[in-house]
């Protein structure tokens, strides 16, 4: 059994089950928002729920925040994007096995009049110097989320610590993708988005992508079953299951086929098995 703050936060997570009973199991997974919020699993759930009988259970969180409660055995799947994390709580023995299941990108978004100029920046960690030097309004997640992680990465690559600034220029949210693209747009700040947030965002006003298409910004997602050995109530079977499913042709050409006006959000990638 879950505890029962979890199942509490399930009910808070899902705005409506989408199926009114289940007489079959049911999985927990811990997730990202940009999954989550993004629609992917409203598309997809149904699918996978119809076919197998399995109820599949969304806590969406920032990844940081979705490994800690993978480590409390508080899921039975872990879907994220930051690799090494996810290699760590495999070789910490807390996941069986972590395989690649989709990709999209990040982008760098800012108001329209760019004032750092990061429109003519040649890569993501140009950008950022540029943001730094002119001491331009930067919106950060700073909750340890995939999405943060992969900024504090680019950071570091351009030696410069923004958090020395932070109150000023450089501004810590704490709150997840939706809600820093909203601090963003109401400060006219820079942030870094993963794209299919960016795609279902609908309060973008004068803001737009200014900087895209820079390998380092490559947004990987992995898929991992947790395993029964760290956490004896894991639903391994069903969990299995779904995992199954998600890296299957069928499932990988389900996320394939979701799109928002017309754009793909997610494009799926993982070995045959």
């Amino acid at each position: 059994m879950k505890p029962l703050l979890i199942k509490l936060l399930i009910t808070l997570t899902l705005s409506a089950p989408l199926h009114s009973t289940y007489a079959g199991e049911s999985i927990l997974v811990q997730s990202t928002t940009s999954t989550a919020n993004s629609g992917l699993y409203d598309f997809i759930l149904p699918l996978f729920e119809q076919q197998t009988n399995i109820k599949v259970n969304v806590v969406a969180v920032g990844t940081g925040q979705a490994i800690r409660n993978a480590r409390n055995c508080d899921a039975d799947v872990l879907l994220v994007h930051a690799k090494s994390s996810e290699e760590k709580f495999v070789e910490e023995g807390y996941g069986v096995q972590r395989l690649d299941l989709m990709y999209n990108d990040f982008v760098i978004v800012g108001p329209q009049n760019d004032p750092a100029d990061i429109n003519e920046a040649d890569n993501a960690t140009d950008a950022l110097s540029k943001i730094a030097a002119g001491k331009a309004l930067f919106a950060s997640r700073g909750d340890n989320s995939g999405t943060h992680k992969k900024e504090v990465s680019l950071w570091q690559a351009t030696s410069i610590d923004p958090t020395t600034d932070s109150g000023r220029w450089y501004r810590e949210t704490g709150s997840g993708m939706g809600a820093t693209l909203n601090v963003s747009v109401g400060m006219n700040a820079y942030t870094l988005t993963d794209r299919a947030t960016w795609i279902s965002f609908n309060n973008k006003q004068q803001h737009k992508i200014l900087l895209e298409g820079d390998s380092t910004l490559f947004n990987q997602y992995g898929v991992i079953l947790v395993n029964e050995k760290k956490c004896p109530d894991t639903n391994s079977h069903a969990g299995q299951k779904f995992i199954d499913w998600m890296t299957s042709p069928e499932g990988q050409q389900r996320i394939a086929q979701f799109t928002l006006d017309d754009q793909q959000l997610f494009y799926p990638n993982a070995a045959p098995q």
